[in-house]
């Protein structure tokens, strides 16, 4: 059995392939990208005793290439590592096509941060100090979920919206965003055609745990409008917004 220190992560493991548990540990493939040596051993007991397969990476450059040469069903990504930093990493990944899901870990604890990590193309991320018991939380949440493939590069009308090179283009002049406002305006074009409420653009590019003011979308729906064309993102009263991209002016 696994026991659990008071910060959460745990101090030894006992269990061994075929203790009961039922539990497959070839089952899945978990690959861990870490340069702090008993953190990253601490994660690999931890996992293995979960029943998943667990390879470790020390650095970012050797992360890049285990998750672009093999068949993970999930990435744990330091963003602090020698080498490529796991932002690089994840948005390498991402312009690559390779749509395994990444748990991203931030020594940092700011909005900016969550921000780049999502804005890379991570599905989730985690502030250390963390439980160990939440991260595994994470983690089935995102293999139930899956690696939906996701094209590196979206259009809807006039507008194009390149996800690994961050780039937007309105017939074809550029135009430049911040990652805040990327992040909202991908998340309306992978939904093309559907009115997405408030609510969830707020969920999904910023986070679960934001308590500010709900207004912060609809001051970036303005910019994106300024920058776009007035045409580009619909407002339907009482329901949300939805990406049209009917002109640049």
């Amino acid at each position: 059995m696994t026991t659990v220190t008071r910060s959460g992560w745990p101090e030894r493991v006992e269990a061994a392939a075929g203790d009961g548990s039922g539990r497959d540990a070839g089952a899945v493939r978990v690959l861990v990208v870490e340069d702090e040596v008993r953190q990253a051993a601490a994660l690999k007991r931890g996992l293995e005793a979960e029943g998943y397969a667990v390879d470790v990476a020390s650095n970012g450059t050797d992360g890049l290439w285990l998750a672009s040469e093999q068949p993970y069903d999930a990435v744990v990504l330091d963003v602090m590592l020698p080498g490529l930093n796991g932002y690089r990493v994840c948005a390498e990944l991402r312009a690559r096509q390779i749509w395994t899901p990444v748990l991203m870990l931030t020594a940092k604890d700011g909005e900016l941060d969550e921000a780049e990590a999502l804005d890379t193309g991570a599905d989730d991320f985690l502030s250390k100090p963390f439980s160990y018991v939440v991260l595994v939380a994470r983690l089935r949440a995102l293999l139930r979920r899956g690696a939906a493939a996701r094209p590196a590069v979206l259009q809807v009308g006039r507008l194009r919206l390149d996800v690994g090179t961050h780039r937007c283009t309105v017939d074809g002049s550029e135009v430049e965003l911040t990652p805040r406002e990327f992040s909202v305006l991908e998340y309306l074009m992978r939904r093309a055609g559907e009115v997405v409420p408030k609510s969830e653009i707020l969920a999904h590019v910023w986070d679960f745990a934001f308590d500010g003011d709900e207004n912060v979308v609809e001051v970036h729906i303005s910019a994106l409008r300024r920058k776009l064309g007035a045409g580009a993102i619909d407002t339907v009263r009482g329901a949300g917004y939805r990406v049209v991209a009917r002109g640049s002016g």
